[in-house]
């Protein structure tokens, strides 16, 4: 979530307003097409239709409206430009990754009878104060800061109205246009990723689910010092509205200029996390979004926020990539290739230049891992090379898989945590982090 407290716009609620912003952005597309068609023409150029497309016009409006909707429409975006970013047009990618932390906030006309619906009326008896402008706003909710009689600070999540029923519908239609407008490759099969992303929205816009997930993982990591969790306040929280107590911190990412071993420090303790999340627990929070993320410069403690996106993994499943990290951090290719079968990123259909293609980026993808000593991210273009290899695969190969339904979450936890590390410019020995698990 980001802070958006100028930003300010009702959200859709019914189901033929928000396709009609659909159809909205699409006429604003369209028109941004014959706009520069036209000024193209005007200098004695020809117009090439993907050039019209993808121009920063339109990628502003694209953003601007589904900033608006809110919802699936703009969780869809968010997983796209992670998921297959790789392979779309890199201009996409930039609108769609904007999405990640910007969205508009509710205005009081539609905020207070949310309240009222979720605690009744006379809901302000439950609070010495609250806080109607929000602290940040994402896709699904936003988030209010609020204070008891008994003087307990908490953060209160409350989910936009209409959401949870819009979800099949908005990631429908969000495909279907960018189906139209050609912006996804043909040979991208997304019907896999769309059906999960419908899933995992109606997991997330549940929650009293993710309380339980929350109350889970502060256990998982009550015997860890380096983090701190909410509580959940149970006699506040329903299905759309969560309570919790307010933690407060620096964004992470701003630590960016931190002295180095704050930085190395950070991203050693990340890393681990998600090693004890994968190895250990078998419970990922898979949203590594920077936002979910604080740092108590006092306690030199990272508070943790956000647990809807939390899955848990059966044995199985975690045997097997515990298989395929010791192989890659072996160079073993045949290794690699055995679990990357046995987990489904290969099958029988693939021609051998898609299966070199496919273990050269993962061989490529665990370099941090085969390192010896401390991998430097701030000094590595390894997700710059990454990319030049998917699109390669995709354009070259003719064919990208989307990866089996339950490893993307994995994927976006794994790819999420390297690029903290990256933007903090950290340090750290992950060989060495990895050997008590392999």
């Amino acid at each position: 979530m980001t802070d958006r407290k100028s930003r300010t716009a009702a959200v859709p609620q019914r189901r033929l307003s928000r396709l009609l912003h659909l159809g909205g952005m699409a006429a604003d597309i369209a028109g941004g097409m014959a706009a520069e068609g036209f000024r193209q023409l005007s200098r004695g150029n020809v117009p090439v239709p993907g050039d019209l497309l993808l121009t920063p016009a339109n990628a502003a409006r694209t953003a601007e409206r589904l900033s608006r909707m809110r919802g699936a429409a703009m969780k869809v975006g968010q997983m796209l430009s992670m998921e297959a970013g790789d392979i779309l047009p890199r201009e996409l990618t930039d609108v769609l990754s904007q999405l990640r932390d910007n969205a508009h906030v509710m205005p009081m006309s539609q905020l207070v009878p949310v309240l009222k619906t979720a605690w009744g009326e006379g809901w302000e008896r439950h609070f010495r104060r609250f806080s109607f402008t929000p602290l940040a706003s994402a896709s699904i909710g936003q988030v209010h800061l609020a204070e008891t009689h008994a003087g307990r600070k908490l953060a209160i999540k409350i989910q936009y109205p209409g959401i949870r029923h819009s979800i099949d519908s908005d990631v429908d239609n969000v495909a279907t246009l960018l189906r139209t407008f050609r912006l996804l490759p043909p040979s991208l099969e997304i019907g896999q990723l769309l059906a999960d992303a419908k899933r995992q929205l109606h997991e997330e816009a549940d929650y009293q689910k993710e309380a339980t997930h929350l109350t889970q993982y502060r256990q998982l990591v009550a015997d860890t010092p380096e983090f701190t969790v909410p509580e959940v306040d149970l006699s506040l929280s329903n299905s759309e509205v969560l309570a919790m107590t307010y933690l407060s911190g620096k964004p992470i990412e701003t630590l960016a200029q931190a002295p180095p071993e704050v930085r190395d420090s950070i991203g050693r303790t990340m890393l681990q996390l998600l090693f004890r999340e994968m190895f250990e627990f078998g419970v990922v929070q898979t949203d590594p979004n920077f936002a979910n993320y604080l740092y108590q410069e006092e306690s030199n403690r990272i508070v943790l926020l956000d647990f809807g996106a939390t899955r848990s993994f059966p044995d199985s499943r975690i045997d097997q990539y515990r298989t395929l990290f010791r192989a890659a951090a072996q160079s073993d290719r045949s290794g690699i290739e055995g679990a990357m079968r046995e987990i489904g990123y290969l099958n029988a259909g693939n021609t051998d230049a898609q299966r070199d293609a496919l273990i050269d980026m993962f061989h490529l993808g665990f370099e941090p891992v085969r390192f010896e000593g401390a991998y430097d991210f701030g000094d590595s273009d390894l997700s710059a090379r990454l990319r030049d290899l998917g699109y390669q695969l995709s354009i070259e190969q003719g064919q990208w898989q989307v990866p089996p339904s339950d490893t993307v979450f994995l994927h976006r936890k794994l790819a999420g945590t390297f690029l903290l590390c990256a933007r903090l410019a950290a340090r750290v020995d992950i060989r060495y982090l990895m050997t008590r698990y392999l």
